[in-house]
């Protein structure tokens, strides 16, 4: 498929629109999906999703290749998402705190790991802050390191282990209550 992916690309850099609509068919569920894990809203989603599919036929010459095309597009979604969480008043950038970090790291050890069983995901995912949705969907879905969250977000290396922490915590919370 990567190599199909390739050539679906060179094609639709080519002017071909048929080649960008079978990527477009490829991705479109997946990049719904992750709009709607990291907004929590279908109607929004369905925007973010839209906006990421013309961010990325305008920026098509810049896939390099070197990744497959999914990739290349989840990160650019995610970039997306998180430019209009940006410029929403919800997403304000929180000072990183040391003692709040420590204090989350005796909670939940980092070999602990999000168990489904605490019912419907979905609606647990959208029970975290904005920030931290984004961070433990960035971090454990789609495997950015920190320095590639801190990078995307502009929110400091330490806040976005902090808000993984704190996520990791509330839905092992959530699990165990249910």
């Amino acid at each position: 498929m990567h190599d199909d992916e390739n050539q679906l690309v060179i094609r639709s850099l080519n002017g071909d629109r048929t080649a960008y609509e079978k990527l477009y068919r490829a991705n479109v569920g997946k990049v719904y999906a992750l709009c709607l894990r990291m907004c929590g809203q279908k109607e929004l989603a369905e925007d973010l999703a839209q906006e990421s599919f013309i961010r990325a036929w305008q920026k098509l010459d810049s896939f390099r290749g070197d990744s497959k095309f999914s990739s290349w597009l989840y990160r650019l979604t995610s970039n997306v998402v998180i430019g209009h969480l940006r410029s929403s008043s919800k997403w304000q950038l929180e000072q990183y705190d040391e003692a709040i970090h420590e204090k989350t790291l005796e909670k939940v050890s980092s070999s602990d790991s999000i168990k489904a069983h605490c019912g419907d995901i979905e609606k647990a995912l959208l029970t975290l802050s904005d920030k931290a949705r984004v961070v433990l969907i960035m971090h454990d879905y789609l495997g950015f390191k920190h320095t590639e969250i801190s990078d995307i977000t502009g929110m400091a290396i330490g806040t976005s282990k902090t808000h993984l922490h704190r996520a990791k915590a509330q839905l092992k919370a959530q699990a165990e209550a249910a």
